[in-house]
């Protein structure tokens, strides 16, 4: 049956000159607005311990207002400075739930400029957005529609590392099921294939960051090269970034369409539990394991086959994959199987394997039979 979710469709804009300038003041306050409190925060827990909710955050918010240090804060819309503290709620909530760590400080340089606005600090007409406090509606690149019918309930501005300004709009909207199917697969993600199929088939890692390994080299530097503070220092940073930003674009693009092809094809999909955090201690591989980005793929999968009536099966990260042959009857584990060999013949049963599909047969068999 066709569910409702939440979608958020992004798109390029280019601000005024004017828009820029309020929108980087809404970053800096939604930055000092979060770290404020959470400064209070912590320190009444530490000295009175009480708790916080985000009442009380929001009359905090009213009083910096009034006080003569914190008067900027007036200058720029309401709604993001609350949604901030609602952010920060919920992520203290992901902290007591055990789901995520203590809430951090934001950096002016390394966290990510951002600020959200409820409707009712936008107006979304004849496909113009408007943002509270400006006079112009933003220059919106809309590269594909939004849904038929479909009114954005949040709109979440950013400026990127690169420069390049975004809005994300949040709708809800209707998804039909893809057509069933029996078609069932395992997935053995890995270095020089990015992932192997059950059926055989390996489909290649772009190996993105490797292919632009130069022009990133050349842009840090070029950095290095510039003097602490200067203008030609941030205009380096600049550079950099946007090779990190074209690498990291192709890399998320790639993962879509393969999902996307994944999902429509099958309506099993196996995969492994890999801890991808551990694996990149070892730091021979560390490189290699980030630019194939595993857990952004079985990220993609987990929403997809969620939003398209399909199922995503984990198989424990500990189960011998690799060394076992997955032939018919035949049970044999090899003891040994380091990672340079990259087929085996089974001693029991004569089988020649490649290593990857092999692995990715046994995935797709165990995680059917815990089905």
């Amino acid at each position: 049956m066709p569910q409702a979710i939440k979608r958020a469709y992004k798109y390029r804009f280019y601000p005024t000159s004017e828009q820029a300038a309020l929108l980087h003041r809404t970053f800096g306050c939604v930055r000092y607005v979060w770290n404020k409190a959470l400064a209070e925060r912590s320190r009444r827990y530490k000295d009175e311990g009480k708790s916080t909710t985000y009442v009380d955050t929001a009359k905090w918010l009213t009083a910096w207002k009034q006080e003569e240090g914190s008067a900027f804060l007036r200058e720029v819309s309401n709604v993001p400075l609350q949604q901030a503290l609602r952010a920060q709620q919920a992520a203290f909530s992901n902290f007591f739930g055990r789901r995520a760590r203590y809430p951090r400080f934001k950096s002016k340089k390394k966290s990510r400029k951002s600020a959200a606005f409820a409707n009712n600090a936008f107006t979304f007409k004849g496909g113009q957005l408007k943002l509270a406090k400006t006079s112009e509606p933003l220059a919106i690149v809309w590269h594909r529609p939004l849904p038929e019918g479909t009114e954005p309930s949040t709109v979440t501005v950013s400026c990127d590392a690169a420069g390049r300004w975004f809005v994300s709009l949040l709708v809800e909207e209707t998804v039909a099921p893809h057509p069933a199917t029996d078609m069932a697969v395992g997935i053995d993600a890995g270095l020089t294939h990015l992932v192997t199929l059950s059926t055989g088939e390996k489909i290649a890692s772009p190996r993105h960051e490797r292919a632009d390994r130069r022009k990133l080299a050349k842009a840090q530097r070029a950095l290095g090269r510039k003097a602490k503070g200067s203008n030609n220092r941030a205009k380096a940073r600049t550079a950099m970034a946007r090779v990190h930003a074209r690498i990291a674009d192709r890399r998320r693009d790639h993962l879509h369409k393969l999902t996307t092809r994944l999902v429509r094809e099958n309506q099993t999909l196996v995969i492994e539990d890999l801890t991808v955090r551990n694996m990149m201690n070892n730091h021979s591989l560390a490189r290699a394991i980030s630019d194939a980005a595993w857990r952004e793929l079985r990220s993609m999968l987990e929403y997809k086959t969620a939003w398209y009536g399909r199922s995503l099966l984990v198989v424990d990260r500990w189960y011998p994959s690799s060394k076992l042959c997955s032939t018919k009857g035949c049970s044999h584990v090899n003891e040994k199987l380091p990672l340079n060999v990259r087929s085996w013949a089974c001693p029991s049963c004569g089988t020649v394997h490649d290593r990857d599909v092999n692995a990715a047969k046994n995935i797709k068999a165990v995680g059917l039979a815990d089905l």
